[in-house]
Parts: structure tokens; sequence; C-alpha cells
């Protein structure tokens, strides 16, 4: 029995209301809103979730409306909540489309049976509005990633555990700092990738953290008990990578270790190898590569005998591979062997917005190396590192960083400072034609020529400003994102200017 049946008529009518206008409400006041049904079909969405749907893949409300709500929402919890009964009132979503605060409610009929399940987004752009929440929750993400790690390692056979010399992974995907969608979104396809056992190849620009990403791949794996093999091929002799790769036989050549040497495939057996810079390894070594991938064997240099190992391969490049094979340098069968799971990992030009967190934490452990209080960075400082190129990525920040730090005479870091860095690198450029800077000479015209730093200063992030709503076609909430400030901070600089 429904216990409103049991209300006077007037309570019914003002439940019925009430319970209409918290629906308007919602609709109306809310991100975005969905409702699926028992099934867990997208049976509506409102307006303002129709805004969501480019950046989720979707360009027509039909080809979202109407599908399994999992296939179409990544991440998304409203299964649970229809197979529990129960709500979820507080949640961070991430996707595709951002990071988000949403609620996920049941939905039931007459009799109390769950027909449904609305979902609501409370806040978009979590990232910036509700950046404390984002870091408190990357900080746990980091603790239960490191537990889990540790976990991982108490799980060592006996046989690894003895072995001398056993090599774990040091990151995990808490590592990869960053939770702007492109950050997201190669995280993502990492985790799955840890899921399977096939071969991954890591692409992007030197310094987009690819090595990182391949540690945090193991530790999140099965293989996560094994060994943690790297090999970086650029940094090896094209002489000595047969040898590296595959070892070598006891007394296999004149000077060779009598007792012979395990190559790396070997060594990363139950655990997973990772091959850097795979685009420069030498064509002839390439076929044998090819060879050991195909049929899990190795032979030893020296040595008539093929050994079976069992590694899981993580290749990286920061080379185009596919002209690579056009140019015929590299092997097409090999290339495809190596793409089963491609994984892009961004430049740091297409996720501005983690300059800031990546700044805490790049200077948080420059600091911790070099016995130094962490550094303190103002707006107009973060302001002038997120206007940049980065043609380095992180490394280049890390170094820029560093710089600077070493340059004050306090843990504070000022545009100045970075501005000197930045300029003397020869490699960044500012994003205006040209920027009033504070490390020009003073041209020989008088002491009325000089005009205060705060002025200067404020033309600078005047121009950092300006050119950042030019980018983004006046939208101050991505210009803020692309800055790394709040919108508060940009609608009182924009106040100030006029």
């Amino acid at each position: 029995m429904d216990p409103t049946d049991s209300l006077p008529r007037d309570a019914q009518s003002i439940l019925e209301l009430a319970a209409r206008s918290m629906f308007d409400l919602f609709a109306n006041a809310s991100e975005g809103m969905m409702l699926v049904d028992r099934q867990a079909r997208v049976v509506w969405i409102n307006e303002q979730y129709k805004r969501f749907l480019p950046a989720l893949g979707f360009e027509r409300v039909e080809d979202f409306v109407g599908h399994p709500v999992a296939s179409v929402v990544q991440n998304t919890q409203m299964h649970h909540v229809l197979e529990s009964g129960k709500p979820i009132l507080i949640d961070l979503l991430t996707n595709r489309a951002g990071t988000f605060v949403v609620s996920r409610i049941p939905l039931r009929d007459s009799g109390g049976e769950v027909i449904g399940a609305l979902g609501i987004v409370l806040f978009d752009h979590a990232e910036t509005s509700l950046q404390p929440l984002v870091g408190k929750f990357a900080l746990l993400q980091r603790d239960l990633d490191d537990a889990r790690r540790e976990l991982a390692s108490q799980r060592i056979s006996r046989r690894n555990s003895e072995r001398h010399g056993q090599r774990q992974s040091r990151y995990t995907f808490a590592s990869f700092v960053g939770t702007s969608a492109a950050a997201v979104e190669v995280k993502r396809q990492a985790r799955r990738a840890a899921q399977t056992s096939s071969t991954v190849l890591l692409l992007g620009e030197t310094g987009t953290g690819k090595e990182l990403l391949a540690h945090a791949i193991h530790a999140s794996s099965a293989r996560a008990g094994g060994p943690f093999i790297s090999l970086n091929i650029a940094a090896v002799p094209d002489t000595l990578l047969e040898a590296e790769f595959f070892g070598v036989a006891p007394g296999a050549y004149t000077g060779a270790d009598p007792k012979g040497r395990e190559g790396k495939f070997r060594l990363a057996h139950g655990g997973t190898l990772f091959l850097d810079e795979i685009g420069d390894m030498p064509l002839g070594l390439q076929a044998k590569l090819l060879r050991a991938l195909q049929e899990g064997e190795i032979e030893p240099l020296g040595s008539n005998q093929l050994i079976p190992f069992d590694a899981r391969v993580i290749a990286a490049t920061s080379r185009d591979l596919r002209g690579l094979v056009h140019e015929g340098s590299f092997r097409e069968d090999l290339f495809y062997r190596l793409n089963v799971l491609p994984i892009r990992v961004p430049p740091l030009r297409e996720r501005r917005e983690d300059i800031a967190a990546l700044v805490e934490v790049l200077g948080e452990d420059i600091a911790l190396r070099s016995d130094q209080a962490p550094p303190e960075l103002s707006a107009d400082s973060l302001a002038l590192l997120s206007a940049q190129v980065w043609r380095g990525n992180i490394r280049e920040l890390r170094n820029v960083l560093e710089q600077a730090m070493m340059r004050g005479d306090s843990n504070g870091v000022l545009p100045l400072d970075l501005q000197a860095v930045l300029r003397e690198s020869g490699t960044v450029q500012l994003p205006s034609a040209r920027v009033a800077t504070l490390s020009e000479p003073v041209p020989p015209a008088g002491a009325e020529t000089i005009r205060p730093m705060a002025q200067q200063v404020a033309e600078l992030e005047s121009r950092a400003i300006v050119a950042a709503l030019d980018a983004t076609r006046g939208n101050k909430v991505m210009a803020a994102k692309l800055l790394g400030i709040s919108r508060a901070t940009l609608y009182g600089r924009l106040r100030q200017s006029e």
C-alpha cells in the first residue's frame, strides 16, 4: 500500500505539487539532467544536458537518447542506482566532457518498485569551481593507488622476491597529474589497457610522461607483482642492442662473461618490458624483435637454444611510426604487431588547465630534492606559464620552474624571474608579438622612462588575458581555464582594466 494513500486529499495535492515543482526546479536550475528507465536506457535529457553531447561524441540527440546509458556516458553509475535502489546524492563523474559534480536518484512507482533513475549535473567544470574538493579527491586516489601498489608488491612470488636486482614500477596513475579532459581521457585508456595483456604503444612528444604511464599500466595490471624492465633504445649503441634484448650465452665471444648474461626479455619474465624510443631501433634488429614477440621465444647471442619468455611489452616513441614505415625505415609488420593498443599522450599545450596542479607537484618534488621550501607562484606567474607553447612539455616546465626557483631570494617565484628564464632558453615564445620585459636593458633616456613594476606586470597580465580571450573568441570561462586562474579572478582583472 502506498503510504500517501492515507493522506488527506489536500496533503496529497500538495505532495504532488511539490514533486512537480522540485523536478521543474532541477530541470531549469541544474547544469543538466537525464532520465533512464528500468533497463538503464536514456529516455530523456533536458536542454542544458544537450550541450554535453558533442564532447561525448554525439551530433544528434537521437544518437544519445534511447541507448543504454553505459554505452553513451563513460563511468556512469546509474545502473548501480537501479540495482540497489539507493541514491548517490553527491559524486564526482569524469568522462570525455569533463569533470562534474552529480546526483543520482532512483524513481519508484506507487508500489515502491524502482522504475528508473534521475541523473542531475549539479556543477560542471568541477576542476575549476570545486578545486579543493577535486584536489582532495586526487590525493585520496593517490593514496589508494599507493596502497594497491603495496599490496601488489606483497604478492611477488618467492622466486621473484629472492631474485637479485628485482625491479618494480615507481609510478601509479595518480602520478599522472591532471584533471583536464585530455588528461582524464588518456588515463581512462591506459587503465583499460592495464586490464589486458596486449601490447601497448604510447605515442607522444618528448617530455609528456610516456614512461610514467608505462609504469602506471604495469602497476595496475595483473603483472604488478612481476618486474618492470625498461630499455631506452636510443641510448644504447646499435652494436649492443641485440645483447641487451636477448642476452649473451656463456663464452659467446672473446671477452664475454663466462657465466653468460640475461637479456631484458628474460629479466622481464613474468612482468613488463618497456621499450622506449622504439622508432630508433635499427632495421636489422626489427625482424628479430618481431619474431620474439610472435613466438614468445628468444635466442641469446652465441646460442642455438630457444628460451621461452612471458613478458608484456609496452613500447613508446616520439617519432611518427607510420611515416617511418612509408620511408622504409620501420617494418610494417612490426608496426602492426606493436600498434595493438595505441595511446596518444597529449602535449602540455593541449592540457594547459593542468599547469597549476603540475607546478604544485613539480615544485614540491624540486624542493624536496634540493632541501628548499616549496615555491609560491602568484596568479601572474601562473598566467605567464599557461601562455607558453611548451615544446619540451612537462620536462621543460620542470626545468623552467627549477631555474626560476634558483634565481629568487625567497620561495616566491615572480613573473620577472620566469620571464628571464623563458627568454634565455630561446625555446619558448610569448603569445603576443612583443611583450615588454623587466629584464630588458633600460634605454638611456633618463629616469622618467622607468615605469613602476606594478604597472609593467599589469601590462604583461593584460596582454596574456587579451591573448587568451582572442584564442577562445571571447569565452571568459575557457580563457580563465587557459590562464590557470578562476573566473572570479579573470572578471576582477577585467573590471580593473575598464
